[in-house]
């Protein structure tokens, strides 16, 4: 009786020392200061995975290998916002949680000229503006108002996008 005892005892702590309380990992509000290019005033399109990784460690995926197309990054689908850090860009969704510095989302195209000036590139569905850190690249739906944004440390002739 005793064995049973003890080797009944000893699966029960065996069985608790493996049960470990493990933490949600928190984010910081993600501000976006379109115009500096930066997260935070701390990150930018040209942050590695491993800041971005240690600043919002909060990601719902990660890609960390190439496979061959290129977009190694964090992404942070419940937030709407991705880092793709081996292609130098941060992409913006129009369900995007956090601040813009300036009100962009849902904005009309037509009422972009005062903050940004004229484009670089114009498109029927987009437009891409030079700024002091490469390029932002602004998309818009049917009716003309922006729905996704996207921040790049590239040029208009050397950025290459993930699909």
């Amino acid at each position: 009786m005793k064995k049973l005892t003890l080797i009944f005892t000893m699966a029960i702590s065996a069985l608790a020392t493996k049960a470990q309380l493990k933490t949600t990992a928190v984010c910081p509000v993600f501000n976006v200061d379109v115009l500096e290019g930066t997260i935070n005033n701390d990150l930018s399109a040209k942050s590695t995975l491993g800041e971005v990784k240690t600043t919002f460690p909060c990601f719902t995926d990660l890609t960390e290998t190439s496979s061959g197309n290129g977009c190694i990054g964090a992404f942070y689908k419940d937030k709407d916002i991705s880092f793709f850090t081996e292609r130098g860009y941060i992409e913006i969704g129009e369900k995007f949680k956090g601040k813009l510095s300036l009100p962009l989302m849902g904005a009309s195209r037509n009422s972009l000229f005062k903050w940004l000036g004229y484009p670089k590139i114009k498109d029927v569905n987009w437009d891409a503006f030079q700024t002091k850190y490469g390029i932002l690249i602004l998309y818009y739906n049917k009716a003309n108002k922006i729905n996704k944004l996207q921040l790049s440390s590239k040029t208009t002739d050397t950025i290459k996008l993930c699909e």
